[in-house]
């Protein structure tokens, strides 16, 4: 039997003007104002959607999200006006950057991966001598990467981005210093709960032409997350971090021959292993709030996410 989750969802709602199905979210516009985001169970690694969902994958993201949106917002507005329901999202609708905004201060993950062939700059930044996979940087790192509509996002620089006329220099440099104030408080939140925030990434929207964060902030999809009570001690004797991220999963994929390139198949996931996925998600938002997660019950669970959705809907619209 397989393990049940929320893969996807097919809702019409009053005065939907669109619907676009990303990678792990489900978006419907709402008139020319609103987005509701569901966060469904779906899982991508190397920019595939592989073929299981993982159960109460959408409630973590969601609720992490949350926290961290109501917690940053005296450094920069964002998006979400409500969560209606442990899935759901629902915010302004903003003219999207182009630009992820990727805060790194560690040697790991892509960065890794970069240096240890031999590459000593990253999207601009020139990185130290002599250092080992996991290494704390000197001071974080932005590595922007423009959004792809399809395929890979690209790595790209500071100057790139202006000579393409993506933004002006000073929201270039808006950007940036809100992405490091972000990334700051972000480090501090983790640090209350034994947690050390190593990379991350940030994205931005226009609405009336103010800078406003939009999307998910401090995920596992979006983060990577080291526990700090042994960090020095596994990096002293160069053994691998205990980490909550995405990155097993992307590891477990290259362990049996997938990395998204072409003519490659994602390997078959069994129960064992959605289910440790499930586990690892559970235990980041546990270490974040403090509290276990309260899984949701799975019945039913689209007719209780498109009441909920309407329901405040309704609600805004009578405001």
């Amino acid at each position: 039997m397989s393990l049940k989750a929320l893969s996807a969802t097919q809702f019409q709602f009053e005065n939907q003007t669109h619907f676009y199905k990303g990678k792990v979210r489900d978006v419907y516009s709402i008139g020319e104002d609103l987005l509701v985001m569901v966060a469904c169970d779906r899982i991508s690694a190397f920019d595939h959607v592989l073929p299981r969902a993982i159960p109460h994958k959408g409630q973590v993201l969601n609720a992490i999200a949350g926290l961290f949106l109501d917690k940053t917002s005296d450094i920069v507005p964002n998006w979400k006006i409500s969560m209606p329901d442990p899935h759901v999202t629902i915010g302004f609708r903003c003219e999207a950057l182009p630009i992820e905004f990727v805060v790194r201060n560690y040697l790991t993950g892509h960065a890794w991966r970069v240096y240890r062939s031999g590459g000593r700059l990253l999207c601009g930044n020139l990185l130290p001598e002599g250092m080992k996979e996991n290494d704390k940087f000197p001071t974080p790192i932005i590595t922007p990467a423009t959004k792809a509509s399809e395929g890979h996002d690209e790595d790209t620089t500071y100057e790139e981005i202006l000579e393409k006329g993506i933004v002006s220099k000073d929201r270039l440099d808006e950007l940036y210093r809100i992405s490091l104030a972000l990334f700051q408080r972000g480090t501090e939140i983790a640090a209350e709960k034994g947690l050390i925030l190593v990379d991350t990434k940030y994205e931005f929207g226009l609405r009336n032409n103010n800078i406003m964060l939009i999307d998910e902030i401090h995920t596992p999809d979006s983060s990577r997350f080291f526990y700090a009570d042994t960090y020095e001690d596994l990096q002293r004797k160069a053994m691998p971090q205990r980490q909550l991220s995405k990155e097993f999963v992307r590891e477990w994929l290259m362990e049996n021959g997938f990395q998204g390139k072409e003519g490659e198949s994602i390997p078959f996931m069994s129960d064992a292993f959605v289910n440790s996925i499930t586990e690892r998600y559970e235990e980041l938002y546990h270490a974040m709030t403090g509290s276990p997660l309260m899984r949701r019950a799975y019945e039913n669970i689209e007719v209780q996410i498109e009441n909920s959705i309407k329901e405040a809907l309704n609600k805004i619209e009578h405001e």
